[in-house]
Parts: structure tokens; sequence; C-alpha cells
């Protein structure tokens, strides 16, 4: 399969990738917080148009669906939802953990911040395969891992890494995708948002204070 559109609006960056046949454009923005839903479509038209991919021409469509922005990964899973339902084409969902690993070629650990002090970290071997499952952990951790790992990631760390390409590691992933990888899209998330945790202290707060019954 060789004609896709891949989408990834899972950090502060936009990339569009449409490829046909040996043709590739790729639109990246590196400054597009809260600005996914304003400027996706956009990209999308420019980005198939400069290939001239139509959508029903596409063989899949791709997104990245996370861990990131909670946001940012909606806004890529509904759009490739609705270019699936339109064409009847099969969706491919990406972690942003595999686009960062696919900007390596020998073992690597993909970190990403997940705010608080905290990062999204995986591990993965020089073919890909997961060896250390996703997890959320402190600096300290992370500082351990990165003795063990060449560590990848888009955004500054607290420990040396090698700063990856969002476009070239998801049109790799995307290339490089089996067909047991296709199906219904989910978000990947690792933690729950900052209203979520908040909303689930103040429940347990109120269960905690409730009465005992004799």
């Amino acid at each position: 399969m060789k004609n896709f559109i891949a989408l990834d609006t899972s950090g502060e960056y936009l990339t569009v990738i449409a490829k046909k046949g040996e043709n590739t454009r790729v639109v990246f923005e590196e400054n597009c917080a809260m600005q996914h839903s304003v400027r996706l479509m956009d990209a999308i038209e420019e980005a198939a148009g400069a290939v001239g991919l139509a959508p029903a021409e596409c063989d899949f469509f791709c997104t990245a669906v996370g861990p990131g922005s909670f946001t940012g990964i909606r806004i890529g899973i509904s759009a490739v939802k609705g270019l699936c339902a339109a064409t009847g084409k099969p969706a491919l969902g990406v972690t942003t953990f595999a686009a960062l690993a696919y900007n390596a070629e020998e073992k690597a650990l993909a970190v990403i911040p997940a705010g608080r002090g905290d990062y999204y970290v995986c591990g993965f071997g020089e073919d890909k395969s997961v060896v250390y499952p996703p997890a959320v952990v402190g600096e300290d951790v992370l500082r351990e891992l990165s003795k063990e790992y060449a560590v990848y990631a888009y955004a500054p760390l607290p420990v040396p890494y090698r700063r990856a390409n969002p476009a070239a590691g998801l049109l790799a992933a995307a290339e490089s995708a089996k067909a047991e990888n296709f199906g219904p899209l989910a978000a990947f998330y690792l933690k729950k948002s900052q209203a979520e945790a908040e909303l689930l202290k103040k429940t347990q707060g109120k269960t905690g204070d409730a009465p005992a019954k004799g």
C-alpha cells in the first residue's frame, strides 16, 4: 500500500504527510499548539494537492494516537475517522513512541515530557520491538534509563538526547506498517488529564469524608 495520508497532532508541532507512489509531500509546522483544529484541514489539502492525491486514492489513513496532548490526539483521531468513514479505507494508529523510535537505528528510549516533572517513556530494540513497556517516570528514573538507551525526543530533556524528526519518524512508521497494525483507532493515554485527575481527587475526598454506616 503506497498511497496514504498521515497526521500527527499530538504535540506542539503539526505534521501532515501525503504519499502517492514514490512522491511524498510533508507539511510541518513546529509551533502549532492550540491551532491544530484550525490548521489541520488546510495542511491536508496542501500536502495531498502537492502530490495529486485524492482521498479516494488512499490505501489508508494514519494518525499518531499518543501519548501527548490530550486535545491534539483527539483532533487527529477524529480527522482520520472522518476520512476513513468517507472513503471506506482502513485506519492506522501509530504511537508517538513508535514515531520517535523510527528515528533510531539502535536500541532507543522514546521520551515525551508529560508535565509536572514526569516523562512518558518506552524502550525499543533495533527491530522496533518494545523492550521497555510504556510508562510514566520521574527524572531520577529517566536518568537511569538514559544510561542504558540512546534517548530520542522532540522536546528538551534533562538528560543527553538526540533530537528526533517528527515527520521522518511518522513516515517510516506508516511505511513499515503490517496488516495486523490496522484497525479501530483509540487514544493512547498513559495518565489522566489534569482535569480528570482533579475531578478524581475531589471524588475520592468526598468518598473518604462520608460517614461510616453502622
